[in-house]
């Protein structure tokens, strides 16, 4: 791979991308950006590039928290700075890993010598070497949640603590932070998503002529970066001059009274949760206009602040998509366009301030909305002739021919019914798969983690980062008069040393297996079976477990969604799912073993629940049911956690769902007794199901 960046400017397209990375370069306290879009756009390019336009900066020599030697940070632990030299840099790019750990974000410190010798050694993380650059995390979606709140509380307050066993370390942490994520991939909390400043919704262009040009220019660059870097140069350093001189106007922006109120007004009409908006828009337009070179924030800055800087924020559930009605927002920045004492906003005037109409512009005889020649409303509809747009509209459809019926001797297959909507979602109980796991932390099931209560200590394995200082001063303690200790200080060897084991919870795979046949076709059952998955799946993004649908229906199965992060595109394909058929539930079972199989080479950690969605019935090939039972025994033969969410319906019931449930060592439960109220009952059954299903097996 090439040192040379691919220069910024010569990323085709990518208008609103360009414009929000530009803007936090100006002012970085807008307070980041989020880009959101599909795979392959060039947003990891663009943030790359970026970099290398940043004006250089001046550092304290020696320092490794690169201190401003005009202002040097007070509490740096490499200070103080009083007589050190200086010297200049250009910018730098951090890039954030996957699955970076805690102590490589913030720090570490060397607890053996802080115990042994009272010591701070303290080794600075990735956030003190981002200070005054760019942090750039990419996949932010798929960090866990616990790393996200530490960066985001960095960035919004400029520094980093570290507090390890009553050492405390805290140093300046102030820099550009850039995310990028595949929403396919996974959603971030809406939480977490206020905290980003601004976000911005990419997709590769359709337009084959600039498809065209982007391939060309990669190939260019991939052939010779330096040449292809050099045609660019002009440009990159053009624009890098234009950052540096909105820098230097933005202290002398204006923010006038009629663009404030326009920026509340804004955030109070889209009904944004929070002050966090109002202030993220001020700053954003107040570098708009520099940006511009103007010192005055103008209402088409407070247009394009509230497009970056709102659409994120309007979400109130996972399944709803970013985005902001841009009707509204024009009439609410129109509504305020005036200053408060202006004489346009009185009412009762018609702008001169003496209640007149003279041009007859206010409603009159005849206006909509005001009386009509009879003194009466807007008039009613016609209900004789049709008006002109409705008689155009009927003689623009063409004449439909009658429906003709299907000949007796030609029976019609098995017809595939039309999906239906699902039904609303609700609060579900909780299911949690039994023992404790080492999965990555969630909000599902019993887990050893990274955060938690602390449950005992044990002997580090690999690197010591969580101390369990009472254990091993109890493990160091007998050993002292052999160690010939003569003074205060603790004489402490390796093997001294405990550290804390924790317990959290841990997110799982879940893993859906629903009936799409015919006996599942009724259309109000439907709506109701498909908003209790959809209240699973809310559930399943809450915890922040993985998600995975198998559909069942007619010949076989098929992996509707793939395991993956992203509950939108799980209650998208749910929406989308046509019933009719026959029941192959084997099938469906099967399949199912073999996702599961197939996942558990990929991350054996991360331990599986699975949700079958049924009434129970196997239809579709030669001792179907029997079929189904064998199936369901791979399950419990291996103890996969499982739940059957019984779907039957009507005044006769066999209870097949219940069966299976015993065969897969799982619980059974309808649709009444899927809602949160009465867990307890549900912890009950669960508990007594499992222990038949041990003394069944024993």
């Amino acid at each position: 791979m090439s040192d040379v960046r691919y220069p910024f400017t010569a990323v085709v397209g990518m208008t609103d991308l360009r414009l929000g990375l530009l803007l936090n370069a100006v002012s970085p306290a807008v307070g980041g950006v989020l880009v959101r879009g599909e795979k392959g756009t060039a947003k990891s390019t663009m943030v790359r590039a970026l970099a290398g336009l940043l004006p250089s900066i001046a550092t304290v020599d020696d320092c490794r928290f690169s201190c401003d030697p005009a202002a040097p940070d007070p509490q740096c632990p490499d200070g103080p700075h009083a007589s050190s030299g200086s010297s200049e840099r250009p910018s730098q790019l951090v890039e954030l890993p996957v699955g970076v750990a805690e102590d490589r974000i913030v720090g570490s410190l060397d607890l053996e010598r802080a115990l042994a010798e009272g010591v701070k050694a303290y080794e600075p993380g990735l956030l003190a070497k981002a200070h005054r650059g760019v942090l750039y995390i990419d996949e932010v979606n798929l960090l866990q949640d616990h790393v996200v709140d530490l960066l985001l509380d960095a960035a919004a307050m400029g520094r980093s603590y570290v507090e390890r066993e009553g050492v405390s370390v805290r140093h300046a942490a102030r820099f550009l932070l850039v995310g990028t994520m595949n929403p396919e991939e996974g959603e971030l909390r809406p939480q977490l998503l206020d905290r980003f400043g601004l976000t911005v919704e990419i997709a590769a262009t359709r337009d084959p002529a600039e498809r065209a040009e982007v391939v060309r220019r990669r190939l260019a660059y991939d052939a010779d970066p330096a040449g292809f870097a050099a045609r660019f140069a002009d440009d990159e350093r053009a624009l890098a001059e234009r950052i540096t001189a909105a820098r230097e106007l933005l202290p002398k922006v204006e923010l006038t009274d009629v663009a404030l109120r326009q920026i509340t007004a804004v955030c109070a009409a889209f009904e944004v949760d929070g002050l966090r908006a109002d202030i993220v828009m001020a700053r954003t337009a107040v570098a708009l206009a520099a940006w511009d070179g103007r010192t005055e924030v103008l209402e088409e800055d407070v247009r394009k602040a509230a497009q970056l800087a709102l659409p994120h924020r309007r979400r109130r559930n996972p399944f709803d998509a970013p985005g902001l009605d841009e009707e509204q927002l024009d009439r609410t920045l129109e509504e305020h366009a005036q200053p408060e004492d202006s004489p346009e906003d009185s009412p009762g005037t018609d702008g001169d301030g003496d209640g007149d109409d003279p041009d007859g512009d206010g409603p009159g005889p005849g206006d909509d909305g005001g009386p009509g020649p009879d003194g009466g409303g807007a008039p009613e509809p016609e209900s004789g002739p049709q008006a002109p747009e409705a008689a155009a509209s009927d003689a623009a459809a063409p004449d439909l021919p009658e429906q003709q019926p299907v000949p007796a001797q030609h029976p019609a297959p098995a017809r595939e019914s039309a999906p239906v909507a699902a039904g609303d979602p609700y609060r579900t109980r909780l299911f949690a798969v039994r023992g404790t796991g080492h999965g990555a932390q969630g909000r599902r099931s019993p887990a050893e983690t990274d955060s938690g209560y602390t449950v005992r200590a044990r002997r580090p394995q690999g690197a010591l980062s969580r101390l369990h200082l009472t254990a091993t001063l109890q493990a160091a303690a007998p050993h002292q008069v052999a160690r010939g200790r003569a003074g205060a200080a603790l004489v402490l060897r390796k093997d001294d040393f405990r550290e804390q084991v924790r317990k959290g919870r841990e997110s799982n795979l879940v893993l859906f297996v629903v009936d799409a046949s015919g006996s599942m076709a009724a259309r109000q059952r439907m709506t109701a079976v498909k908003g209790a998955v959809l209240s699973l799946l809310m559930d399943a993004y809450q915890r922040r477990d993985k998600i995975g649908m198998i559909t069942f229906r007619g010949a076989g199965a098929e992996l509707a969604l793939p395991p993956t992060s992203s509950v939108e595109v799980g209650a998208a394909r749910l929406e989308s799912l046509p019933t009719g058929g026959r029941t192959p539930l084997a099938a469906g079972l099967l399949r199912a073993h073999e996702v599961l199989r197939i996942e558990r080479l990929r991350d054996p950690a991360r331990r599986p629940l699975v949700v079958v969605v049924t009434d129970g019935r196997a239809t579709g090939g030669r001792d179907a049911l029997a079929q189904s039972r064998r199936a369901a025994g791979l399950f419990a033969a291996q103890g996969v956690a499982s739940v059957v969410l019984d779907c039957e319906s009507g005044p006769v019931r066999l209870g097949l769902a219940r069966t299976l449930a015993g065969h897969l060592g799982g619980t059974a439960v309808t649709l009444d007794e899927l809602r949160a109220e009465g867990v307890a009952s549900l912890v009950r059954d669960s508990r007594d199901n499992r222990a038949t299903t041990m003394r069944k097996a024993a």
